[in-house]
Formats: C-alpha cells, structure tokens, sequence
C-alpha cells in the first residue's frame, strides 16, 4: 500500500469533524428507529480482547515460541488485519475503544487518568448497541475505566473487585453484587462460564459480548492445566490457556447454532508486555508501555461464518476508534448527533467489500502521540521514521533530509496532526502538573539544603 495524500473529504469521514466541542456535555444516545426489529439480520457482536498481547504471541501472525492453534482456525476461516493499533497501555485502549474517541478528546491518557471520563458526558459504544436493541455484557477487566460497566450500557457484568489479584480469587463482582467464595476459584474460568449463561440465555435476540481477558496479563501464575509448578513454563501456560478459551466460546456458538449469526473479534488491548516472544526469529521493536511499533501494534482478527471472506489478509490501517463505529454499523445502531467521533467503520470488509479503510492511524499516551501511515510515522517532537522495516525496525529520518519521499510524508503526517491539533484537548492528566510543581518544589529545597 503506497501512502497518498490526505484529502479533506477523507479526514472529514476519519474524524466527524466540526460536530463537538472539547468541553463537558451530557451526552444522549440516539433513539432506536421506530419500528425497526430488534433481530433483522443484525448479527451479534463477541469483542474479545485479551491482556498484554501482541503480534509475537499469535501463532498465525508468525510467532516462534507460541501456539495458538483456536486463534489460527478463526483466522483461517475468517480476516487478519495486519496492521491494527491500540494505545500502548490497558487504560487509555478501553477508555478509546468504549467512546470511540481519542483520548485528548476524552482525557483518557494513560491508566491513571482513564477513568476520568464520565459515562453521562461521553458516548459508549455499549449504550450505542443497546439503543438498537442488543443485551450488552462486559466480562471480566474493568479495572481503569470509571465507575461501573452498567454506567457506560452493559446490562450484565462480571469483574474483579480490586486491581489485587484476577486469577485464584476468593471473589469478585457479579452485576455489582460481591461473591465470594471459601476456596480459590480460577477467575478465567468464571468468567467463561458467565459468557456462555449470556449468550445461552439471549440466543433468540442480539447480543454484544464484551469479553474483556485479564490473560495473559501479569503476574504470569499457573493454570488448571498446569503439569509443573515450574515459574518459566507459565507464560507458555496462559497462552495456552486463553487460547483453549476462545475455542471453547467458538465450540459453545458452534452447539448453540449461533455462528453464522455472530462476528467474533480478537484483538489486545496493547503490546506484549515480556520481550520473550519472536517473530521470524526476530524480536519486535518496543513492548507495552512504549511509543514504538510493539507499545500498540496488537493482533485483529475477525471471524463470521458464512459471511466474511475465508483466510483473507488485510494490510488496511485500523486503530481503535474503528471499533465503536463499525459495531453501529454491523448491528443499524444511529450513531449520536453533537460528538466527534474518530473511528471509521470496516464493516464492508468483514462482508467481502474494499470498503474505505483510513489512510492513517493515531495513536497516544499522556502528551505523547504520533499519527503512522504505512511507511511512515511522525510523532509529537516532529521525529520522521521510515516504518518500512516494522514492526522490527523504525528507522529514523534526519531533520535535515531532502529526501522527495520523506518529504512529502512529513507534509502529509503533519497535516493530520494540525487538523487533529491534540495538545489544544485534553493532554495533562489530573493532578499531574499540580504534583510535577510539588516535585520541583522539594527538590529546590533539598538541593538548597547544607
């Protein structure tokens, strides 16, 4: 894919512009078409997204060490996006993938400011569903994101009560109720079982599972299918183990008669957080955490049976802002009126169509961000890279370059930071500036002190 030049129409389309302000405002849903039926062949919608898990750890994106043979089947009979970018970390992935907007819009910067968002100023791709006529489930990590997943839409949830443990847990938090238990229960386990009840019990209207894994996030523990209480074999183990899961909710659609009527999306929610992974015998550049291409460039795949193309590899761009719009689009929910939106939808291409995929994508953590184009990335300093070599290499262009190709990408990639123009929204997270003053503060009198 050659990057081109930006058009107006096509950044009006990727972004919405001129519908929001930045400030605070309750947001309203769009009300459901009258009349509409709640079950038209709208398919339903299970997001899986797993923890701390990217390309290196699929074995259908060429990993060397791991085996995910449940995810290669969905990719075989199904869609690989090649090039798909969260945030690098947990917090600011959820809080963009519920609204569908950028975290300057939002505020949703880094895990510590993710929860900051208020469900009653900004939209929720839950409550977008749920306006169409869709049950809304979340299940499992909430951790990050504000108040409660029944604030932003879901009908049902199941989570961990605290960020102390999410594996052997003793209780956790069904639909704001407290359960616990005199033994440790396997957490991963619980919370397939709650999935499958959802989608037993909705099997005859749509539904949309937001299933949210805490594999393969630390700390790495055993499994049930653990055979030695050896630490180095665990990470192994848990990738094994999320996988197993996700062939047994695809075995479950399967019995239930369900999977032609279901799109199922994999996806995590940042980089693989341990360099222990290799594709190709080579080792990605950057991890979670990080601004580089493995900090959020993380696995997509999609899976509906007997509609979308078999085995087909993308190489379009998609971030996920993608996903709220392309959900509304896959199920006829209106999206609401007054907000910016990012994303653009990519449903033509889970129906076989060229659909309109974007020509870059953005991606940001706390006040650094970059917009990346097949070939080229530009941060917030200004930093050029030729993305050619990625995701194991970013090759840095000099200032001074007089390059045609680097040229014209840097006019081309600055051009959509200026229309997006983050550092006029919301880039400091609360408090932030208040304790960095607080620091420079002690530090004065600690350096003034004989």
């Amino acid at each position: 894919m050659k990057p081109h030049a930006i058009r107006r129409r096509d950044f009006l389309k990727a972004i919405g512009l001129g519908a929001a302000a930045l400030g605070s405002r309750r947001w309203l849903p769009a009300a459901h078409p009258a009349g509409a039926s709640a079950s038209a062949g709208r398919p339903n919608i299970i997001f899986i997204l797993a923890d701390d898990y990217g390309l290196d750890g699929v074995g259908c994106y060429g990993a060397d060490r791991y085996k995910t043979p449940n995810l290669d089947a969905l990719a075989k009979t199904g869609l690989r996006f090649e090039t798909c970018y969260s945030a690098p970390l947990c917090g600011p992935t959820r809080c963009l993938f519920i609204t569908g907007r950028y975290a300057f819009r939002t505020g949703g910067l880094t895990n510590r400011s993710a929860g900051r968002p208020s469900s009653s100023e900004e939209p929720s791709v839950a409550k977008v569903l749920k306006q169409a006529g869709y049950a809304t489930c979340c299940d499992g990590k909430w951790r990050q994101m504000g108040q409660t997943p029944r604030d932003w839409g879901f009908e049902e949830y199941l989570t961990d009560p605290t960020a102390g443990g999410w594996f052997w847990v003793k209780r956790y938090t069904k639909n704001g109720q407290l359960v616990t238990h005199d033994q440790e229960v396997y957490f991963p386990d619980v919370m397939h079982q709650f999935a499958m009840d959802f989608i037993a019990r909705h099997r005859d209207k749509p539904f949309f599972l937001y299933y949210s894994m805490h594999l393969v996030h630390g700390p790495i523990l055993r499994t049930p299918d653990s055979k030695s209480r050896e630490k180095a074999g665990f990470y192994a183990d848990n990738v094994a183990y999320m996988d197993k899961l996700v062939g047994k909710l695809v075995a479950e659609l399967d019995r239930l008669n369900l999977r032609d009527r279901t799109v199922i999306v994999f996806s995590g929610d940042n980089g693989t957080a341990r360099r222990s992974g290799t594709i190709g015998g080579r080792q990605i550049h950057g991890a979670k955490g990080s601004m580089l291409e493995g900090g959020a460039r993380v696995p997509l795949i999609v899976n509906w049976k007997g509609t979308a193309p078999e085995g087909k590899v993308l190489k379009d761009l998609v971030d996920f802002s993608d996903l709220l719009p392309t959900f509304a689009d896959l199920t006829g929910a209106k999206l609401p009126q007054g907000v910016t939106f990012d994303g653009r939808s990519f449903a033509p291409q889970l129906r076989g169509q060229a659909g309109s995929p974007r020509q870059w994508a953005f991606v940001q953590l706390g006040a650094a961000w970059y917009v990346r184009e097949p070939l080229w990335k530009l941060n917030q300093k200004g930093e050029l890279f030729n993305m050619k070599q990625a995701p194991f290499e970013e090759k840095p262009i000099p200032a001074d370059t007089q390059d045609a190709e680097a040229l014209a990408a840097r006019k081309r990639l600055q051009a959509v930071l200026d229309r997006l123009n983050p550092a006029a929204g919301k880039t400091v997270p609360p408090g932030s500036e208040k304790r960095r003053k607080a620091g420079t503060r002690k530090a004065r009198k600690k350096k003034q002190t004989p």
